[in-house]
């Protein structure tokens, strides 16, 4: 039988020979260094790796804070490459979802005005801003402070409550950086659990770790080393913590630590 997660042929994001490179044409370093993969819509992605691998570079260039040095990188069969300072923002905005270590919220807004904020600059009529914004609090369990404000709520509401602003707009991607960071174990396995249950719910995620314990939660994971693809493993069948298993054993062999899953 296949697996429920069988990719479909067509990707939503595909980087191609990326390069990036820094410094003088003398003492160049590649911070990537062809890199090339393709993630197919609803797959859910961890990018792994020692400190200096590059995946943050690697994520700053998907989502276009950064522009790699040569390469191309297509969201949707768009080369997002070749857009204009000018496209960007739109690009951003209307096509990718963001998770950072820190919520990132505006801590003037409620929840509810957070989450809708994206919506709201998009001329998202009223009725369905409202409805949507509902519709993703309850996803997410944070309908009880849609009306507080970041300092009123725990560090795992923030980071669920950053969780359903990136995805309200319905983005191509839904990136997150280091995403359970700054929390503890039971507020890092229930954002966790809301990320994977957005997944099964059609969302496409790439998230980049250091803790093998929340790249358990995806559905595949990559390896960088050096600006490289180092290695590349799939959950398939297997079960979370046959998943974490492999994984570890990679990360060992890379010379990293990972998590023990609780």
């Amino acid at each position: 039988m296949a697996p429920s997660h069988a990719r479909p042929t067509h990707p939503v994001l595909s980087c191609q020979s990326v390069e990036k490179l820094y410094g003088s044409r003398s003492n160049v370093t590649r911070a990537l260094d062809g890199v090339s993969f393709d993630v197919a819509s609803g797959e859910y992605i961890a990018i792994m790796g020692p400190s200096g691998s590059g995946k943050t570079t690697l994520l700053n260039c998907i989502s276009t804070i950064d522009r790699p040095t040569s390469g191309h990188i297509l969201v949707d069969g768009q080369d997002i490459t070749s857009l204009r300072s000018g496209q960007l923002s739109k690009f951003r905005r209307e096509r990718l979802g963001f998770v950072f270590q820190d919520s990132n919220l505006l801590d003037t807004l409620t929840a509810r005005e957070n989450i809708a904020l994206a919506l709201t600059i998009s001329h998202v009529p009223a009725k369905e801003v409202v409805a949507r914004v509902e519709g993703v609090a309850e996803r997410l369990e944070i309908g009880d402070v849609l009306d507080k404000f970041p300092h009123q709520m725990s560090g795992g509401q923030r980071q669920r409550v950053a969780a359903a602003r990136a995805i309200v707009t319905d983005p191509s991607l839904v990136l997150a950086d280091e995403p359970t960071g700054a929390l503890d174990s039971k507020n890092s396995r229930r954002l966790l659990e809301s990320l994977e249950a957005l997944n099964a719910d059609g969302a496409t995620i790439i998230m980049v770790t250091h803790d093998s314990f929340a790249a358990s939660y995806a559905r595949r994971a990559l390896f960088l080393k050096d600006g490289r693809i180092f290695n590349e493993i799939v959950r398939g069948s297997k079960t979370r913590k046959q998943f974490f298993g492999e994984i570890m054993d990679v990360v060992s062999f890379l010379g990293g630590e990972g998590a023990d899953v609780r």
